[in-house]
């Protein structure tokens, strides 16, 4: 009996099979972007390449993908990239994986930033791979931005993803935890801190607990920790008149804004995401 060719086709079908009965929700769309970045084409090529054999080398290179995917390892970390804001950021288990939810944050960052006086200092805690502070700085090209990381592989990264989209000369990422020492006040701070109760960081799905960095999701017992500590200190490092913004998890809106009312801010409002849920929260800091 002849052996079977493995063509491109052949594979996507194969693998759409056993990844569905792994039980991932999207197993074409996966078995597309795994042997899309592995075959170095996007998507369309694949489907312009169907009748393509592929090599002994990529067909094990391909099961090694495979056999990773289904031990709940994220794609994002699997092909090492991730697309956030229209741009591809690097990323790695030493920070967060970019969620489509905190563009919310980016926008409201930029809606802020486009209306105060320039030229516009602006923080944000916890950085990661870099993409809310690099997103943020494309949209404001005379903004100064810095940017803090506990994780000295985060602050590595987010510097390489801030060097490949052109603005690594107006970020400077700063490895530290929360505030920055010795800066000037800014106008504007934005954060998208850790928000999961600790008892519940063990519930969220394996991909998410056993392979993203724990102190990048862990908000302590109530999962308000880092609300609090920045809200605390948030307000000697800002100008008259600037702006706190933070991302929250769903049904925190209530806790964080008291938080901030606590703490002296005002002009509280919420945001919310696609889903209709309080996602974003902004305070402003009237006094100095």
């Amino acid at each position: 009996m002849a052996e079977e060719r493995w063509t491109v086709l052949r594979v996507i079908q194969w693998t759409t099979e056993h990844l569905q009965k792994k039980g991932l929700d999207n197993p074409r769309l996966e078995a597309e972007v795994l042997l899309a970045h592995l075959l170095g084409i996007d998507r369309m090529g694949l489907y312009l390449n169907y009748d393509r054999p592929l090599k002994e080398e990529e067909r094990t290179a391909y099961r090694e993908m495979i056999q990773r995917r289904t031990a709940a390892e994220p794609i994002a970390y699997i092909v090492g990239s991730k697309e956030f804001w229209s741009m591809q950021f690097q990323v790695s288990p030493e920070c967060l994986i970019p969620r489509p939810e905190t563009e919310h944050l980016v926008e409201e960052a930029v809606r802020i930033g486009k209306g105060l006086e320039p030229p516009l200092r602006a923080l944000e805690i916890g950085h990661g791979c870099g993409s809310v502070a690099i997103a943020v700085a494309k949209e404001l090209e005379e903004a100064e931005i810095v940017a803090t990381d506990i994780s000295p592989g985060a602050c590595s990264l987010a510097r390489e993803n801030a060097e490949a989209h052109g603005v690594g000369g107006r970020i400077r990422f700063v490895l530290g935890d929360l505030f920055p020492v010795g800066e000037k006040p800014f106008g504007l701070i934005c954060s998208n801190p850790p928000y999961i109760p600790t008892e519940e960081v063990l519930k969220l799905a394996p991909e998410v607990r056993d392979y993203e960095p724990l102190p990048a999701l862990d908000g302590g017992e109530d999962g308000l920790r880092f609300f609090r500590r920045i809200a605390e200190g948030a307000s000697a490092f800002l100008v008259a008149g600037g702006w706190l913004l933070l991302e929250m998890g769903q049904g925190q809106a209530a806790q964080v804004a008291a938080i901030l009312q606590e703490q002296g801010f005002m002009h509280i409002d919420l945001i919310p995401d696609y889903a209709g849920i309080k996602r974003v929260i902004r305070a402003q800091w009237l006094c100095r």
